[in-house]
């Protein structure tokens, strides 16, 4: 008997070692698969974004996301008369160069768009349209189309020289100049040939393109013949390549400074002819192509990748425009229609812009970055009067470049904030993961690759010299202890949300997936696993960056006998002055008075219980069951806390705290933003009592609620609107976006409040809606703020980056709408 129930126990080890052999080679042959899969999907995503119009900061400037690259960039000016010319060039962005608005009236980062510039100082609407052709294995060919046409206004001899370059990086081959002109210049088109390891080779044709030329009959016109296109070759240092501007009025100079030698300065010909380069083709780091033209022009620049094995082609170029539109509108309406009352075709070609514009801003950034680890012991700031002493540690002046990093990235405003911000990207991405999941957690993970050991990514991305030509050196530097909002963590939570939606379904289907309301396009969702796989990656990176959240801003509790809860859960922004905490991303926003080690930040707590509630949500999603009843401690304490520490029942809201004269815990109380940061975060409960006093504060005419949106400090403030009245009055769309979807969160949910909210929802979507359209219906251009009490744009112009958000909010359900039933939200 022992002996068979040794057999059979013999038997049914093998039996499951069998089976166990058979699951684990199941589960590494479907981790191979996912493994391969992830690999195509990564290539996949390199051939398809690997070029764009990656340098936001010019008006046009194509390059790839490789570091030591190649890149392109367009300059234009009006050359009728020699007063206007040099102030006339155009090349970055820039806020106050005549321009009744410029942007991308569509584009997809995949695919292409066209963009207008309304240059009214010009006298001239420049149109760049930009197409990628997939084909080869290094990111495939690309085309843009060039045109000119004067404004009502020109006038019929209107004089324009347009000037195209292409630079390469040392590391590169120098480009060669292929055909064959004379010493004048060339009277077709002009080829550029050049080679890498990442691009292979390749052509780029610059076209003779349609136009007439002006003419003069002075002396210089045997040898400046303006029919012909220039093309200037240079050998430049690589710190210099940047700088195409100054190198042409470098080149140009040097130009006038002959003619004025030869002829007179009485005797100079016209400035079309003045201002133009001395043709001398060749190989050289630097190509400058230069045409002149009369009237309404038009040329193309066609790039061919030799592994693609076929040339581009205009007549390629102008099928793909049309096929580009037709694709943008069609997926327009598909993802990000807006909806009643904002469906009038109006509203959709605004919307259309504000989302071309914010894809269209996307940059890709390689440099170094300048950072002061000193570590200095007045960065702790424990000590009264701690803003004075950390003034002087940053006058010594430790700080230190470091890198090279690179970072692909949206950014805010390309005339005035042409680099990546880290509380500024969640809100960019909200609008981008709609469109394409794939791509806005490709830029998700460009920002957590910046993440150093300790888990700090620099709240402002200013990389590389020209990056910083763009910033006050005394904002340059980035210290390790400071903080920005962790807003990708938003981005995280809705892209969880979305692979949970889309798991258990045949999400590889187009149809089911766009029922879902989830975009077809997206690997990560079509393929859960992967997805999911995405995330555990992650996932460390995430935590890291919550416990250096906990290890560095930490707030004082047990030193100043204060009562709570739980004796952890605290917190207070490092890089605080009298006047700002720069830190928060809210500026100058009133603060306690003078500032205090004890101090204790209400939105800073919030947004810690945040990436607690959305790391608890991860972990638990991945397997992480032990970490993830860690996050859910962490949440409870502060959810409690938030009450412990910062609720006032006399005030009837949640307020920052600090410490008085006497040693004593003290509630100090601006109502506005900060007071609404546990509702914004999505901290409190949909019935919570404390909800219903914030709702009525955000509905009062006397307080918060203005017709153009949500104020950020309220009427009554006795510092409202004072100072720079940053964020002390006008309205700012990120917060409002934010009270809107909490709104909406709440109108979804049976409770007390659910009417209330309903209401506020429905005229808040309305008025945001209106404010920033009625502005750039008139201007032109989406801004940073608007004014609470006259609804105009203000501060900085194209903000096309989180006003963008105006997007995602017309595309949300009208509850309002006759016949509408609340009962089905």
């Amino acid at each position: 008997m022992a002996i068979r129930d040794q057999l059979t126990a013999l038997l049914s080890f093998l039996l499951l070692l069998v089976a166990g052999n058979a699951f684990i080679s199941g589960a590494r042959a479907e981790a191979q698969d996912e493994t391969i899969l992830s690999d195509a999907v990564a290539r996949e995503n390199n051939q398809s974004l690997l070029w764009g119009p990656y340098r936001p900061n010019l008006y046009f400037g194509v390059r790839p996301r490789l570091p030591k690259s190649i890149m392109t960039g367009l300059m234009w000016a009006k050359v009728d008369n020699f007063v206007d010319v040099q102030n006339s060039f155009r090349y970055t962005c820039e806020q106050n160069e005549g321009m009744a608005g410029y942007g991308w009236d569509e584009y997809d980062t995949r695919k292409g768009g066209v963009q207008t510039i309304h240059d009214t100082q010009n006298k001239i609407d420049i149109t760049t349209s930009f197409v990628k052709i997939p084909g080869g294995t290094h990111g495939g060919s690309w085309a843009a189309r060039i045109k000119g046409e004067p404004r009502s206004d020109a006038p019929d001899d209107l004089k324009t020289t347009v000037v195209f370059y292409v630079t390469s990086e040392p590391r590169w081959d120098e480009i060669q100049v292929t055909d064959d002109g004379d010493e004048f210049g060339f009277d077709a088109d002009v080829t550029l040939t050049g080679s890498s390891e990442d691009l292979g080779e390749w052509k780029m044709v610059i076209t003779k393109g349609k136009g007439d030329h002006p003419h003069s009959n002075h002396a210089i016109s045997q040898r400046r013949d303006l029919e012909k296109t220039i093309v200037q070759s240079l050998a430049m240092p690589e710190e210099h390549l940047w700088r195409a501007r100054e190198v042409l009025f470098t080149q140009l100079k040097q130009g006038v400074d002959g003619i004025v030698e030869e002829f007179g300065a009485d005797n100079a010909p016209p400035p079309w002819q003045t201002y133009q380069l001395s043709n001398n083709a060749g190989k050289g780091n630097v190509q400058m192509i230069q045409k002149v033209f009369e009237g309404p022009f038009e040329f193309d620049v066609l790039f061919s990748s030799g592994s693609a094995g076929k040339d581009v082609t205009s007549d390629d170029l102008t099928r793909e425009i049309k096929l580009t539109t037709e694709s943008f509108s069609e997926k327009f309406l598909d993802v990000l229609a807006p909806l009643e009352p904002f469906n009038a075709q109006k509203y959709q070609k605004f919307g259309r812009s504000l989302l071309s514009n914010l894809a269209g801003g996307i940059g890709y950034f390689y440099g170094n970055q300048v950072v002061d680890r000193s570590n200095a012991p007045e960065y702790e700031e424990e000590n009264e009067g701690f803003w004075e002493d950390t003034a002087e540690a940053r006058a010594r002046h430790q700080e230190q470049a470091e890198g090279p990093f690179e970072l692909f990235s949206s950014i805010p405003s390309r005339p005035f904030f042409p680099r990546g911000f880290l509380w500024d990207e969640g809100f960019h991405l909200m609008p981008i993961i709609e469109w394409d999941t794939d791509l806005a957690m490709e830029i998700v993970k460009s920002w957590y690759n910046l993440m150093d050991e300790d888990g700090w990514i620099a709240r402002e991305q200013i990389l590389g010299d020209e990056a910083r030509s763009k910033v006050p050196a005394e904002f340059q530097i980035q210290y390790p202890h400071y903080a920005n909002p962790p807003t990708l963590f938003l981005i995280i939570e809705n892209f969880l949300e979305k692979l949970q939606k889309a798991n258990g379904t045949q999400a590889s289907k187009r149809e089911t997936l766009s029922r879902q309301g989830l975009h077809h396009d997206s690997a990560l969702l079509a393929n859960p696993s992967m997805g999911l796989k995405y995330l555990q990656d992650i996932y460390p990176l995430l935590r890291r960056q919550f416990y250096w959240f906990k290890k560095t801003q930490f707030g004082d509790i047990k030193s100043y006998e204060r009562e709570a809860h739980s004796s952890r859960e605290a917190y207070r922004w490092r890089g605080r002055s009298v006047q700002h905490i720069l830190t928060s991303g809210l500026d100058d926003y009133p603060r306690p008075q003078p500032p205090h080690p004890g101090e204790l930040h209400l939105d800073l707590m919030s947004w810690v219980g945040l990436m607690a509630k959305t790391l608890n949500t991860i972990a638990t999603a991945i397997g992480e069951e032990a970490d993830a009843k860690d996050y859910a401690t962490v949440l409870d304490n502060i959810e409690h806390n938030l009450v412990d520490l910062h609720w006032s029942e006399e005030e009837g809201c949640f307020c920052d705290a600090t410490i008085d004269a006497f040693e004593e815990n003290q509630l100090v109380c601006h109502k506005g933003y900060i007071t609404l940061f546990p509702f914004l975060t999505g901290l409190l409960k949909h019935d919570d009592p404390k909800l219903g006093n914030l709702l009525k504060l955000i509905g009062d005419e006397e307080e918060l609620w203005s017709p153009h949106g949500i104020r950020s400090l309220s009427k009554k403030n006795e510092l409202y609107g004072t100072d720079e009245n940053y964020w002390r009055s006008p309205v700012w769309i990120n917060i409002n976006y934010l009270v809107v979807v909490q709104l909406y969160n709440v109108a979804r949910q049976d409770g007390p409040f659910k009417a209330t909210a309903v209401d506020l929802y429905s005229r808040l979507r309305g008025a945001l809606v209106d404010t920033v359209y009625n502005s750039w219906e008139e201007t032109g251009f989406a801004w940073e703020q608007y004014n609470p009490e006259t609804g105009r744009g203000q501060r900085t112009q194209h903000f096309t980056g989180w006003t963008s958000l105006i997007v995602k909010i017309m595309a949300m359900p009208d509850l309002a709408a006759p016949g509408h039933s609340h009962d089905e939200l």
